[in-house]
């Protein structure tokens, strides 16, 4: 039995290459943290466009909170140990009746994170099932990485529009999580997402990736924010939590962050967009 997972759930994101649903904050709460993102929303719309919705927990305080929440972490722990840091961060949102959706893809093919042992833990603010535009995962699949092709698809809301081709979809499995609940899975595994058909949107943040210090990045340096535990090995420059929202040596950092993350997924692409 770890911290927060059974011995059940253990296994079967050893064996699948994910496991869900696991409730971090109660319905009330996870409307309270959707308020107040929203309210950040309203007040510096600005601030989620393009690239901006990548590593917001840098300068939002509601994010910043979510990403640090001892129960998300010690979930973690369980999988990857005690010794944890935070690679970076994404705003999933699919307004109500988006056609935006996510191809089928893994999350290491692009990262420059190696050995390939991160996590991606994905938060849900809001109702996330197959109406609304939930993940689905291809279980087992985290074997080994497949080959992607870039398709810059203009509802693909992956940077590059990556794709996995010829795939067998038949096994797949849709993660249903509703506010408050949380998906973890293997940035080997195989996943996509649907289209938002509901009359809400659907929010998700992603913590992508925790790893390991001793995991490298081998596309150029890069920042990281310590989790929890020791870091003997300094692969990455650690960086700080934000002070306030949108406090502008923040917002510089993030930029900054972002910057280098774009470097690192577009790396060796024929063109780049704006996120």
């Amino acid at each position: 039995m770890g911290k927060v997972l059974t011995d059940a759930q253990m296994e079967a994101f050893h064996r699948d290459g994910f496991v869900a649903p696991i409730t971090i904050f109660s319905e009330e709460e996870a409307l309270r943290l959707r308020r107040e993102l929203e309210a950040a929303e309203a007040k510096w719309p600005g601030a989620f466009e393009g690239a901006a919705r990548n590593n917001a927990h840098l300068n939002i305080m509601c994010l910043d909170e979510i990403t640090h929440h001892p129960r998300i972490v010690d979930a973690a722990e369980d999988l990857i140990g005690p010794d944890i840091l935070n690679c970076g961060t994404v705003l999933f949102i699919k307004e109500a009746h988006d056609p935006g959706f996510v191809s089928w893809h893994q999350d290491a093919r692009y990262m420059g994170l190696e050995p390939h042992v991160g996590i991606t833990l994905w938060v849900a603010l809001s109702h996330a099932n197959e109406h609304s535009g939930s993940m689905r995962m291809i279980p087992g699949t985290h074997d080994r990485i497949r080959a992607h092709k870039d398709t810059f698809g203009e509802e693909n809301i992956l940077t590059r529009g990556q794709e996995i081709e010829d795939l067998d979809e038949s096994t797949a499995v849709t993660l249903d999580l509703k506010p408050g609940q949380m998906s973890i899975h293997s940035d080997r595994v195989i996943h996509s997402s649907l289209p938002n058909q509901s009359d809400d949107r659907r929010i998700g943040f992603v913590l992508q990736c925790f790893i390991p210090p001793y995991v490298k990045q081998t596309v150029r340096p890069m920042v990281a924010q310590h989790v929890r535990g020791q870091d003997p090995y300094g692969n990455f420059e650690m960086i700080g939590r934000p002070k306030r929202d949108m406090d502008p040596d923040d917002v510089f950092m993030r930029d900054r962050v972002n910057q280098v993350w774009s470097e690192v997924l577009y790396h060796g692409a024929e063109k780049r967009r704006n996120f």
